[in-house]
């Protein structure tokens, strides 16, 4: 195919359970596209859940979702989501009370201040060892008792893949996905790392939210790791989802149809 007619070409980073379906949406609308996870996913083994006083699950990823579901049977709960992939993955699972706040951590606090009463039971979040913002501060300040379970561990990638190595080095990757500030970081760092980082002056990073084009933009150079000095990453481009949700991260896609945007 002729460089000029050639698909767009984009890297998914997200963890490989949910990376690869958005992959192939992507192919079915006309894009190229490869994954290539920045985490691995790591369930813990444990007991069952004790929800004895829980009014409500919190669930900040649909990695939550799915470790919830491994580690107990329940399903009465109401069920909190940061945004509407996790609600689709929480209704995926079994449950039925669930509701999205289609935003991040601080619209989920929001969502459960408005739904939930302090003193009503403790709130669960379900969620990672590591987490990104303070959920819980925030409902804490609001008179919640929360209590936090860690159910699986996001271990970051070693190295980056002989394939993405290869686009970008022949020029042939468009954009990458980002979701996270946590896997732009890492993403960013492999690439200084194989010595690919000028190559990304032909790539877009596609972000969730400004932390994460803030993660995606800056780099620790080898030269400067011990002094914290830091670098920005060359990109072409750094556009943010004017919402923090998946559908309108895509909204920054090209409409493959012609047409200028999708939403």
């Amino acid at each position: 195919m002729p460089e000029a007619m050639r698909p767009p070409h984009l890297l998914v980073t997200r963890p490989a359970e949910d990376a690869e379906p958005l992959a192939a949406r992507l192919r079915a609308e006309g894009f190229d596209a490869s994954v290539e996870p920045m985490l691995d996913i790591v369930q813990r083994d444990g007991p069952d859940l004790d929800l004895d006083g829980v009014q409500a699950l919190l669930f900040t990823s649909a990695n939550g979702v799915r470790s919830y579901a491994r580690r107990t049977g329940r399903r009465d709960l109401p069920a909190y989501a940061v945004g509407d992939a996790t609600a689709a993955a929480a209704r995926a699972v079994g449950f039925h009370h669930v509701e999205s706040a289609s935003g991040d951590v601080y619209a989920l606090a929001a969502l459960v201040r408005a739904r939930c009463v302090p003193g009503a039971g403790a709130l669960l979040h379900v969620a990672g060892s590591k987490v990104a913002g303070d959920l819980s501060g925030m409902l804490t300040e609001a008179g919640f008792l929360v209590r936090r379970e860690a159910l699986y561990d996001a271990v970051p990638s070693v190295r980056l893949s002989d394939h993405t190595a290869g686009l970008l080095r022949t020029g042939t990757l468009d954009g990458v996905l980002f979701f996270s500030p946590r896997t732009a970081r890492s993403f960013v760092r492999l690439v200084a790392e194989a010595g690919l980082l000028d190559c990304c002056r032909t790539v877009d990073a596609l972000c969730l939210s400004p932390a994460v084009a803030e993660a995606a933009r800056a780099y620790s150079p080898l030269d400067g790791a011990l002094n914290g000095d830091l670098g920005v990453t060359p990109w072409q481009g750094v556009r943010v989802a004017p919402r923090p949700e998946q559908d309108s991260l895509l909204g920054l896609l090209p409409d493959l149809s012609g047409r200028k945007g999708r939403a």
